[in-house]
C-alpha cells in the first residue's frame, strides 16, 4: 500500500514544532528527488555556487517536457488510504504535509490549503511536487464521520495561523482555499487583520443557492443508506472485474459522462471511483457539507469588508452550479487588494485539471513574495525549460512572421549574427530604442535565454502590474508572459536593485511615448533630456550596452494614432480616464517627452518584413564611479549611448537593403527547401 503522506499535527496540538520540522526533514531525505536546475539571483545557472557556462537547460529538449505531476487517479488511490487511517472513527481535523513536498528552501513561506467539500485535502495533490519548491505545505483533512461547526474550524485554523505567524512575524502565510475551504479562509482574514495573509481562493462560494440546496438535500433524505455499500459490495467497482468495464461501457455509450463536463466527467464516467466517491460523500455525510457550506458562506459574507489580506480569486468557467457571479463582484469590489483570474476551459476542481498549475499562476500574478512586502528582484522566480516553451509557443506566430535577426559586437569591434559579444557575468544594462507597442522585447528574451541562459530584466510601465477596480485598462492577464519572463515596474528602486544583484537589465529610455508613437514617428528616439541612469550603472561597474531595433515598419504602419484619437470627444475622455488610472512616469519632463498619454494606435497590417536587433560594443563604466557622479561627465556618456542607438539603427536600415530574405515569402520558400527549423540567412556581414 502506498503511502502518500504524513500527519504532522492534528486539530487538538497544532504547535508541536520539533517534531513536524524533524519528520520534514525525513521526508526530504527519502522522498524527493532534485531535478530543476538552481540559480542565483542574476538569473545564471549555477552548480556548486559557481556559474556554469556549458549547461543551458532551456536548450535541451526533453527538459521542456511538462513537469512530472500525480494524476486523478493517484487523488483516489491516496484518498482511500485516508480513509484507512482514519479507522472508522474519525477524530478532529488534522493537518498533514505531503512527503513530496520535503525539499523547500529554509525560507519558504507557509502556505496552509483548506479543501473543500470532499474534505481530504488532497485537493492539491497535482501541484504538491511544484508548490513543495517554495512553500512549506500544510494541507487540512476532514475526516469522513467528523462533524466540527464552521466556527470551531475557523477557530483550528486561526490556533496554527496565530501561532506561526508568533514564530516567523516576517514572513507571509498563504491560505489557498476551495469552496468550503475559500470561505473558511475570509472568515480566517475577516478576524485576523493585522497578520500578513495571501489568500488564494478557487471558486469561492460567499453566498449559497438555497433553491439548489433545498431539492438537493431532499433527495438524499429519502436515498437509502446502504445503497453505496450494497452496489460496491455486490457489483465490485474493481478494475478488472467484468461488471466495472461493462458499467463503465454504458456510461461512456449514454451522456452520462458528460453530465459534468471535463473533469467532473471523467470522475463519474470511471467505474472504479466510484466505491471511493461513496467513502467520501456517504449520505450523512454530504448532507452535513452541504450544511457545512452554507454556514460557511453566510459567515463569510458577513465579515467580508473586515477582510485586508492581499487576494487572489480564481474562477472556472464551467460547471458552475455553486458560483454567485454576482458575489464575485462584490468581493472584488470589497476587498482592498484583490485580484481575479478566470479559467473559461475548466471546471469546478480547478487545481485537479490537467493544464492548470498553481505555481505558474503565482508567478505571473507576482503573488509570491517571502517578506511583507513584495520584492521584485529576490522575490522572483526563474520560469521553467516547459513554462518557456509555453511561452516560446505563445510568441511563435509573431516570431514566424519576423523572424528575427541577433547581432551582438565581440570585443575587436566584428559584428556577429549570434550573442556571442553580450557579456556573462552582470551586471549588464541593455539601452535601446522602443518600436511600435514593444514588440522587440519578447523574442528576444526567449532568444537570450535558449542561446546564452541569460534572462533579461526588463523595466516595463506599472501599468503592466497593477489596476484599480473598475478601471479600463487592460485585464491583467494580457501581461502574464510578459511578468513570467521577468519584467518588472520602472522604478528607481528596483533599477538599483537589480544592478546590485548583477542582473541584465534593458531599459527604454523614450517609455510609452516612444512605442506609442505617432504617424511618421518610425525610429524617432523621446529620450528625456537627461537621465540618472548612467551614474547609478556606474555605482556597480555596469557594462552599457547600446541597441537598435528596427523592423516595425515592415510589418505594419500606424493610420489612427493619438492626435487623430483627441479630436474625437469619446475617445479623448478614455484617453484621459486611462492615463490618469495609471502611474504616471514623466513627472518635470515637458513636451512630447512627458506626454505618456496611454491609448491604442490604429494600425494597418503590410506583407511582413524582418526584425533586426543590433547590440554594439559595451560601454564599460567599472572603475568610474567618480568621474561619472559628476552630471556633466554622465551627461556626456548618456549622450554617447543615445548617439550610438541611434548608428545602430542606421546601420540596420542600410544593411536590411541587402537581405534576400527580408520579405516573408522569400523565408517561406527557404523553409521548404531547407526544413522549418533552419536559420534564415540575412545580408552580408562581412562588408561592416
Amino acid at each position: 500500500m502506498a503511502v502518500p503522506t504524513l500527519c504532522i499535527a492534528d486539530g487538538i496540538c497544532p504547535n508541536d514544532f520539533f517534531y513536524r520540522n524533524s519528520i520534514r526533514r525525513l521526508a526530504s531525505v527519502a522522498h524527493y528527488r532534485f531535478t530543476n536546475p538552481k540559480f542565483g539571483i542574476d538569473g545564471r545557472l549555477r552548480k556548486g555556487g559557481k556559474v556554469t557556462a556549458t549547461v543551458n537547460p532551456y536548450t535541451y529538449t526533453e527538459a521542456a517536457q511538462p513537469e512530472e505531476r500525480k494524476s486523478l487517479t493517484d487523488f483516489f488511490v491516496e484518498a482511500r488510504d485516508f480513509f484507512r487511517s482514519d479507522g472508522g472513527d474519525g477524530g478532529p481535523p488534522r493537518w498533514f504535509s505531503p512527503l513530496e513536498c520535503g525539499a523547500r528552501a529554509s525560507e519558504s513561506p507557509l502556505l496552509l490549503y483548506l479543501p473543500g467539500i470532499d474534505g481530504t485535502g488532497l485537493g492539491l495533490i497535482r501541484q504538491h511536487k511544484k508548490l513543495g519548491e517554495i512553500f512549506d505545505i500544510w494541507c487540512l483533512h476532514f475526516p469522513v464521520t467528523d462533524r466540527t461547526p464552521a466556527r470551531d474550524l475557523v477557530k483550528l485554523i486561526e490556533r496554527t495561523v496565530r501561532s506561526e505567524y508568533f514564530r516567523l512575524p516576517n514572513r507571509p502565510i498563504y491560505i489557498v482555499g476551495e469552496s468550503i475551504g475559500a470561505s473558511l479562509a475570509l472568515d480566517v482574514a475577516a478576524s485576523n487583520p493585522d497578520i500578513d495573509l495571501v489568500l488564494i481562493l478557487a471558486n469561492p462560494v460567499t453566498r449559497f443557492n438555497n433553491f439548489m440546496l433545498q431539492p438537493l438535500s431532499g433527495l438524499l433524505e429519502i436515498l437509502p443508506d446502504r445503497v453505496p455499500r450494497f452496489l460496491e459490495e455486490n457489483f465490485r467497482f474493481e478494475q478488472g472485474y467484468p461488471f466495472a468495464a461493462m458499467f463503465e461501457t454504458m456510461l461512456n455509450e449514454t451522456d452520462a459522462a458528460q453530465m459534468g463536463g471535463g473533469l467532473l466527467g471523467d470522475i463519474f464516467a470511471t467505474s472504479v471511483n466510484l466505491p471511493t466517491l461513496a467513502r467520501i460523500f456517504p449520505k450523512d455525510t454530504l448532507l452535513w457539507k452541504l450544511q457545512l457550506l452554507k454556514s460557511a458562506s453566510a459567515s463569510a459574507m458577513s465579515h467580508m469588508h473586515r477582510v485586508k489580506a492581499q487576494t487572489l480569486i480564481l474562477l472556472s468557467g464551467r460547471d458552475q452550479w455553486l458560483l454567485n457571479k454576482e458575489d464575485i463582484e462584490r468581493l472584488h469590489c470589497t476587498l482592498p487588494n484583490c485580484e481575479v483570474r478566470k479559467f473559461e476551459n475548466y471546471g469546478q476542481l480547478l487545481f485537479l485539471e490537467d493544464g492548470v498549475d498553481l505555481v505558474t499562476i503565482i508567478k505571473c500574478t507576482y503573488y509570491y513574495r517571502r517578506g511583507k512586502s513584495l520584492d521584485y528582484v529576490s522575490d522572483f522566480i526563474l520560469p521553467t525549460p516547459f513554462e518557456l516553451k509555453e511561452y516560446e509557443e505563445s510568441q511563435r506566430l509573431l516570431t514566424a512572421i519576423t523572424s528575427p535577426v541577433f547581432l551582438s559586437t565581440l570585443d575587436n569591434g566584428t559584428v556577429v549574427r549570434s550573442l556571442a559579444g553580450i557579456p556573462s557575468e552582470g551586471p549588464v544594462l541593455y539601452v535601446g530604442n522602443h518600436m511600435l507597442l514593444g514588440t522587440e522585447l519578447r523574442p528576444a528574451a526567449i532568444h537570450f535565454l535558449k542561446e546564452r541562459n541569460i534572462l533579461l530584466r526588463g523595466l516595463a510601465h506599472p501599468v503592466m502590474f497593477a489596476k484599480k477596480f473598475g478601471s479600463k485598462l487592460p485585464d491583467m492577464h494580457m501581461f502574464d508572459s510578459v511578468r513570467m519572463i521577468g519584467a518588472v515596474p520602472v522604478s528607481n528602486i528596483n533599477f538599483y536593485k537589480l544592478l546590485r544583484s548583477k542582473a541584465h537589465v534593458v531599459l527604454y529610455p523614450g517609455g510609452v511615448r516612444e512605442a506609442l508613437h505617432r504617424k511618421g514617428e518610425v525610429y524617432k528616439l523621446f529620450w528625456p533630456e537627461h537621465s540618472e541612469f548612467v551614474r547609478t550603472a556606474s555605482k556597480f561597474g555596469t557594462k552599457i550596452i547600446p541597441f537598435g531595433v528596427v523592423g516595425e515598419d515592415d510589418l505594419c504602419e500606424v493610420v489612427f494614432d493619438y492626435n487623430d484619437q483627441m479630436k474625437i470627444p469619446f475617445l479623448k475622455n478614455l484617453i484621459k480616464e486611462l492615463t490618469q488610472d495609471s502611474t504616471y512616469l514623466r513627472n518635470g519632463e515637458e513636451g512630447e517627452v512627458g506626454n505618456q498619454a496611454l491609448h491604442m494606435p490604429g494600425i494597418i497590417p503590410k506583407i511582413p518584413g524582418r526584425f533586426y536587433i543590433y547590440f554594439g560594443r559595451p560601454i564599460e563604466t567599472e572603475g568610474r564611479e567618480k568621474e561619472l557622479n559628476d552630471k556633466e561627465k554622465a551627461h556626456e556618456v548618456y549622450l554617447q549611448v543615445k548617439s550610438e542607438v541611434e548608428r545602430c539603427m542606421n546601420y540596420l536600415k542600410i544593411k536590411r537593403e541587402g537581405d534576400p530574405y527580408r520579405n516573408i515569402l522569400a523565408r517561406s520558400l527557404y523553409h521548404l527547401s531547407h526544413g522549418l527549423s533552419s536559420q534564415v540567412p540575412t545580408f552580408d556581414l562581412r562588408n561592416q
